[in-house]
Formats: structure tokens, sequence, C-alpha cells
């Protein structure tokens, strides 16, 4: 079974946006699960590695956790 790829388009920002906070994929996890999010490390990483999709209301808490607006998870249109 052919691997897919390129589920989402947020993944990029939210890994640039975790490393740039200095926190691990569990310690971002576990910031999730307080804020109310309960999700895996694997599943983090999917979503950084685009390999799971991302639904709006995860965007909008990703944003929350990341303190950014949602749309900074979005990647410049010029790239796009």
């Amino acid at each position: 079974m052919k691997e897919r790829r390129n589920m989402n388009v947020v993944g990029p920002q939210v890994r640039k946006f975790r490393m740039q906070r200095g926190w691990s994929q569990p310690n971002m996890v576990t910031k999730c699960q307080i804020k109310g999010w309960d999700v895996s490390r694997e599943s983090l990483a999917k979503i950084e590695s685009r390999l799971r999709s991302v639904t709006d209301i995860e965007i909008l808490k990703l944003g929350k956790i990341l303190e950014v607006h949602h749309s900074a998870l979005f990647p410049d249109s010029k790239g796009v």
C-alpha cells in the first residue's frame, strides 16, 4: 500500500513554532492535554510530517497552544 503524503499544509509551521519555543514533541503534547486536547506524540509527529490531516478545530487549538493566530499556521500563499 502506498503511503499517503501531504495530508495537511500546516504541519511544517506547527513544527517551526514548536521548535522556536524550545518545546519537544512530548512537551507540546503535555501542553495540548492541559488545554483539553487529547493528542498523542505520534499524532503530533504525523501532523508535523504531513501524514495526518488536521481538522479546522484542531487548527484553532494549535494556534491557541502555540500562541499564534491560526492564520500563521498556513504557508505563505506565494509558496503554494
